[in-house]
């Protein structure tokens, strides 16, 4: 099956970037794409939309599967038939440019998406290249985020950071043995943690990391956070340098002003998959317009045998 994505399917650039769609014939399924190829394009694009394959929230859940070692969730949400798919359903306010989890330790190296039903209007996701970003900032702002990490910290409630736990140790252990050790044991990615437990079994945590760093692929620097997202189910965090200072209007201004030059828009279409590169690509989304557009979302990190073979 090696290189039946290149040699089959019709191959161009999505938007001005380095963004892929990746089209298929109708009597394609989703599962008929080689992953190892798939990643490697991924590698180079930052983003691919895979588009006319027969597609379904089963055969979304298998394409996952065959790309990644583990899947991770986000506990605000509901999975969907099986242990893959969680709806996006916060609410209908535009969403900010971020990466999934990216203001706290557990940020998993891709997200995917699947258009169950498009918009009639609006709605788009949006997508902007870390690198992209990175490149194009003044001097003056690449110093000051290049001088010290930034900090996320907020309040987590019982529930949620339960849920999370429990997901991630595979159900091997009830909510009620839960611990915030156990949290602290899984914050094992990058940057420092620091997790303290709450009156009333919630947690506060705090979250250093860089504003820009390497992407799963490689060491080129890419402005990839989450400083200009969302908290729509939980408690917005505050965010600031490391040391506690806040973020100059004037830093703000470029990046809000650099971010919205380079954004494009996911024309979403009925069957649509997209596979984000988390670690260097961030999402958002416009405002929803048409209540009924129905999409999934995924998170997941990347398997180690394909991680080796890249």
């Amino acid at each position: 099956m090696t290189g039946m994505l290149t040699t089959t399917f019709a191959m161009s650039r999505y938007g001005t970037g380095n963004g892929l769609l990746c089209t298929g014939p109708a009597t394609a399924d989703l599962t008929d794409l080689d992953p190892l190829v798939t990643i490697r394009l991924l590698r180079e694009s930052g983003f691919i939309l895979f588009r006319g394959f027969r597609a379904d929230l089963e055969l979304f859940s298998a394409l996952v599967h065959a790309i990644s070692g583990r899947i991770t969730l986000d506990p605000a949400r509901e999975f969907h038939g099986g242990d893959v798919a969680q709806k996006v359903d916060a609410g209908t306010a535009a969403v900010g440019l971020h990466i999934e989890n990216g203001n706290s330790p557990f940020a998993p190296d891709l997200t995917w998406f699947f258009c169950e039903k498009a918009a009639a209007e609006g709605s788009e996701t949006t997508v902007c290249d870390g690198y992209r970003v990175w490149d194009a900032f003044s001097e003056e702002a690449r110093e000051q985020f290049a001088a010290q990490d930034i900090a996320y910290s907020r309040r987590v409630e019982e529930n949620r950071w339960k849920a999370f736990v429990q997901h991630q140790l595979g159900d091997d252990k009830p909510a009620e043995e839960i611990t915030v050790d156990d949290m602290r044991a899984l914050a094992t990615g990058p940057g420092r943690t620091v997790i303290e437990p709450l009156d009333g079994g919630a947690i506060h945590y705090e979250f250093q990391v860089p504003a820009a760093h390497p992407t799963l692929f490689g060491s080129r620097l890419a402005f990839a956070n989450s400083i200009l997202g969302p908290s729509y189910n939980y408690e917005k965090p505050r965010i600031t340098f490391a040391d506690g200072t806040e973020f100059s209007e004037e830093l703000m201004r470029e990046v809000e002003e650099r971010t919205a030059a380079l954004t494009e828009n996911i024309e979403w279409q009925d069957g649509d998959v997209a596979l984000i590169d988390n670690t260097r690509v961030m999402h958002g989304r416009r405002e929803i317009l048409d209540p009924a557009r129905t999409i999934y979302n995924a998170q997941s990190y990347l398997s180690d045998e394909l991680r080796a073979a890249v």
